[in-house]
């Protein structure tokens, strides 16, 4: 049975999407099969995985409205994984859903179908708790939270850690954190090192011992649709994200 991870935090621009894109295309070259969900309206996980969001006939959108299944919305990515893709069509789903009996339930309903053809299914979630996310979480089997070592980064972890233990007693009992991942992370910045300091320290082996640098190649990668290991494999950003999925294969291994 594959596992379901929600890539989530409440705080924007931490590099979830990034961490999304390239932990699939990573664990893809190693021989896994791998699904990408995009549940975000701005669509950048679709975009960065070389789909061009404009010309998807179905979407995730089709998908939480009941009105296609996940083999219908499902594109073949030139990096070796399946993405359910998203676009502008998707803010409309916020809307639409908040009648619906069950509507936190639809993501987990179509997944549950499929899952068993993926050894990984992973969902970039939206900058907020709405609707969307709290999809994602019901669905997921775990949790990887991406984050900046910076002050700020430490009061949203703190929410969503909250909203997580939460979703857990009322809606989906198996949800837990499976890793915190420093992202941009700047070593000569004493603040960041701190924070690090911090994160160990509270949350233990919950913490990636890889580390996401900063990295221009990173942030070139989806503007050319393409996962950083496509674009530049021998960049840190590459090697970082190779060396996380050996680290989550060696974890499953040693549970």
């Amino acid at each position: 049975m594959g596992k379901i991870v929600a890539v989530a935090n409440q705080k924007g621009g931490v590099g979830k999407t990034t961490t999304g894109i390239n932990l699939a295309a990573s664990l893809a070259d190693a021989g896994r099969s791998v699904m990408l969900v995009d549940i975000d309206p701005q669509g950048n996980a679709t975009v960065g995985s070389g789909i061009e969001k404009a010309d998807v006939d179905k979407s995730v959108y089709d998908l939480l409205l009941q009105n296609a299944e996940v083999a219908e919305v499902t594109v073949a990515s030139e990096a070796g994984y399946d993405v359910i893709p998203a676009n502008g069509d998707l803010a409309g789903a916020q809307v639409e859903l908040v009648n619906e009996i069950g509507r936190e339930l639809r993501l987990r309903l179509a997944l549950q179908r499929i899952r068993d053809n993926y050894d990984y299914i992973f969902i970039d979630c939206p900058p907020s708790l709405n609707i969307l996310t709290l999809n994602a979480l019901v669905a997921a089997d775990a949790v990887i939270i991406p984050m900046q070592c910076e002050y700020f980064a430490l009061e949203g972890l703190t929410a969503l850690v909250n909203t997580i233990r939460k979703i857990r007693q009322m809606l989906n009992p198996r949800l837990r954190i499976e890793g915190l991942l420093r992202t941009m992370f700047d070593g000569r910045n004493t603040l960041a090192n701190e924070v690090s300091a911090q994160l160990q320290q509270h949350f233990g082996d919950k913490v990636y011992r890889t580390i996401i640098p900063r990295n221009v190649r990173l942030a070139e990668a989806p503007s050319y649709g393409k996962p950083v290991l496509y674009y530049d494999k021998n960049s840190k950003g590459a090697q970082a994200y190779l060396a996380l999925a050996g680290e989550i294969l060696g974890r499953e291994q040693a549970a």
